[in-house]
């Protein structure tokens, strides 16, 4: 008996200290889907890490890829699965690696590049999709113009997939796209046996169509396909002028896709028609542009749709795919789609019919006053929730960060257009918000209380249409002028300088940065974010350089046989990327820059905001909020985890009332959003800090934190 006793009391601690355990890490473990669940909510029951001890996170554990690029202009957006204790995620250069989820020892590293295949550039990944048969374990990713299927356990791509293990994405979207540039930054949705895809094309000329199409997983054939823009005989074919619409492309669902498993549906959110900024040669509605499209997930087959802007002039493509909810509505739940927008609104509709929960508006807008030009003459505007942003840059929002900063400041603001759906202008138009919102790719997440939690950037921009008058003087530089100005003006500017919206680089000076023959390659093949210009000749390429590097050289005779058809064919174009800042590099705009938001979809009602963030430079002890890129992760215990802004950091806050809990520094700053998983009875919060947007330096690491073992 003096033996047993002190047994059986060691018995009953075990149990009282496990079922404590148990109580105190409640949920799913893993983060298997994109943005956590098919209905893209961000969300983890896990509540290990609460309000009380969020304060006493640590590092667990730091993954370096290597990949950095030291220039800068390397990043990571990737929001990494956990399946059974395994992390996988995606490097700078867009390997693809697995890790032990519980250390970040590194199991295996696929890299798509390794072998000898023509790939339009490397992009960004934002994202991984997962299947899994029995023993047959595949995560898809889209690296290049291709869609790969790598076997989870091993890392080597599986050969009975498309050609090899891969599947060009040009399939399927017509023969004139097929030099094109077509990518997938973010990943398609698995339903059943079905990989639904949507892609990132070309925002000007040259443009694919963006066509949503269903890979059956195992073989990579196409098993349906849904024209985004519509072919004669399809519905919303007279939303286009009939002369052009064979041309157009655009119309993409680059941010991401929700499937609902049991009413066997798939949302797809769309962007702007090509040209993004200029719609004279396409006249009308131009469906199924900028549209939130409920599709039959095993056909393809539309069942609702609405559209967000008509006839889109302002880039203001669905950012983020829409989040499934169920909200509370006249005393009933109601299983719902909310779709956040650039411009900071929340659309909210029933998911079974597609009717809207709150009154949408149609407000007049303004009429432009560019050749040719024809803007739709309403937008609709829901009536609830508000927007999450500003809507409107008036004076008295103008910086009064210091005299100069503001008289600057006003001096540019009182000759731009102004207002809401204000269309682009020579003369110059604010966008508010800006090009990357509002809400972005990042996302927002949802409780199953029916709250979302979202950031917003606060940047307003500049849009200007210059008059494309093409020069001919007889020398190579001038037509690559007239070149340069139709193919890389949009992201390189007119003074050649990049924009860090892509984190495109500077142009000036680049003959003493590269020769002629690595420009010509990086034109053809692209790198980075940068896309593939393969459709352009030779010759075209030729006179590109000449413009680049000042030369003086006469312009050669063009073969008969050379294909003319790819110069600019708008009377205008765009001046680039521009953020409205101060002389000194500072948002033109008074705080806040950056907030995280609070909205009650059952209600149509902003519960909170907070600034989120602060700027480098500005006094720390009164935060300004900053720009960012990435979303929000919600979790049982009522915190909401968000890296996202360009001052480093990830940062903790109560989801009741928006007060920050904990803050820590990242070695790059995290763009893009976090994971949160357990392993062993211990939750992790995991973030990939790659940095190289707004200015910010690159980084390669993988940061996950968890409470002390």
């Amino acid at each position: 008996m003096k033996i047993l006793f002190p047994c059986l009391v060691s018995l009953l601690f075990m149990h009282l200290f496990l079922t404590g355990c148990q109580s105190a890490l409640s949920g799913d473990r893993d983060w298997p889907h994109y943005l956590g669940d098919p209905g893209s909510n961000q969300f983890s029951q896990l509540d290990q890490i609460t309000k009380d001890n969020v304060q006493q996170l640590e590092i667990a554990w730091i993954y370096h890829s290597g990949d950095v690029d030291t220039a800068d202009r390397s990043q990571i957006q990737c929001n990494p699965l956990i399946i059974d204790g395994i992390l996988y995620g995606t490097s700078p250069i867009l390997k693809l690696f697995a890790l032990d989820a519980a250390t970040g020892d590194e199991i295996w590293v696929f890299d798509p590049f390794e072998e000898d295949y023509d790939l339009f550039g490397m992009g960004v990944n934002r994202g991984l999709a997962f299947w899994q048969s029995d023993d047959d374990h595949r995560i898809f990713f889209s690296a290049g113009s291709y869609l790969h299927a790598v076997n989870a356990d091993i890392g080597k791509l599986i050969t009975s997939f498309g050609d090899g293990g891969r599947v060009d994405l040009h399939k399927g979207l017509g023969e004139a796209a097929q030099d094109y540039f077509v990518t997938a930054n973010t990943p398609g949705i698995v339903f059943k046996d079905l990989l639904i895809v949507g892609t990132r094309v070309s925002e000007a000329m040259a443009a694919a169509p963006g066509h949503i199409r269903a890979f059956d997983v195992q073989s990579g054939e196409i098993r349906w396909i849904f024209h985004t823009i519509p072919e004669e005989g399809d519905f919303g074919y007279d939303s286009w002028p009939k002369e052009t619409i064979g041309e157009m492309g655009g119309a993409n669902a680059w941010s991401g896709l929700s499937v609902d498993h049991d009413r066997e549906v798939v949302y797809v959110p769309t962007g702007s028609a090509a040209y993004d900024f200029y719609g004279g040669d396409r006249h009308g509605e131009n469906l199924f542009a900028n549209c939130l499209i409920a599709l039959n997930a095993n056909t393809g087959e539309r069942l609702w749709h609405h559209q967000m802007v008509r006839h889109d002039l302002w880039d203001r493509d669905l950012p983020a795919p829409p989040n499934l909810v169920t909200v509370r509505k006249d005393g009933k739940a109601v299983d719902a789609v909310a779709q956040i927008t650039k411009s900071a609104h929340v659309f909210l509709f029933d998911r079974e019919t597609g009717q809207p929960l709150f009154p949408i508006e149609e407000i007049q807008v303004p009429a432009s006053h560019l050749l040719e030009e024809a803007t739709w003459p309403t937008q609709p505007i829901p009536s609830k929730p508000p927007p999450f942003a500003r809507q409107t840059f008036e004076e008295s929002d103008i910086t009064t960060r210091t005299d100069s900063a503001h008289a600057h400041v006003r001096s540019i603001w009182q000759n731009l257009r102004r207002g809401i759906f204000e269309p682009p202008s020579e003369e110059g138009t604010i966008i508010i918000p800006g090009f990357d919102g509002g809400g972005e790719w990042g996302g927002a997440a949802v409780d199953p209380d029916g709250i979302m939690y979202v950031n917003a950037s606060e940047m307003p921009w500049i849009i200007q249409m210059i008059k494309y008058e093409k020069a001919d003087d007889g020398l190579l530089a001038t037509q690559g002028r007239n070149l340069y100005s139709t193919w890389c003006l949009l992201c390189h500017g007119k003074d050649l300088k990049g924009a860090s919206i892509h984190t495109v680089p500077s142009l000036q000076g680049l003959s003493d940065r590269r020769s002629k023959k690595e420009v010509s390659e990086l034109v053809k093949s692209g790198k980075g974010m940068m896309p593939s210009f393969a459709h352009l000749n030779d010759q075209d390429i030729d006179a590109i350089i000449a413009f680049l590097y000042n030369s003086n050289e006469p312009a050669p005779e063009r073969s008969a046989d050379v294909d003319n058809s790819m110069e600019w064919k708008y009377p205008y174009y765009m001046n680039g990327y521009v953020r409205f800042k101060d002389h000194e590099g500072y948002p033109a705009i008074t705080p806040p820059w950056g907030t995280l938001n609070a909205i009650d979809l059952n209600k149509g009602e902003i519960k909170w905001k907070v600034t989120l963030g602060n700027h480098p430079g500005m006094d720390e002890s009164n935060p300004t909020g900053a720009e960012g890129y990435g979303g929000p992760v919600v979790t049982g215990s009522g915190l909401i985890f968000i890296a996202a802004t360009l001052d480093e950091k990830i940062r903790a806050f109560d989801k009741e009332n928006g007060n920050m809990l904990w803050e820590a520094s990242l070695p790059a700053a995290g763009y893009a959003t976090p994971a949160t998983y357990a392993v062993d009875g211990r939750q992790y919060i995991v973030i990939a800090c790659g940095g190289g947007k707004i200015g910010t330096k690159s980084g390669d690491a993988y940061v996950a934190f968890a409470l002390p073992n």
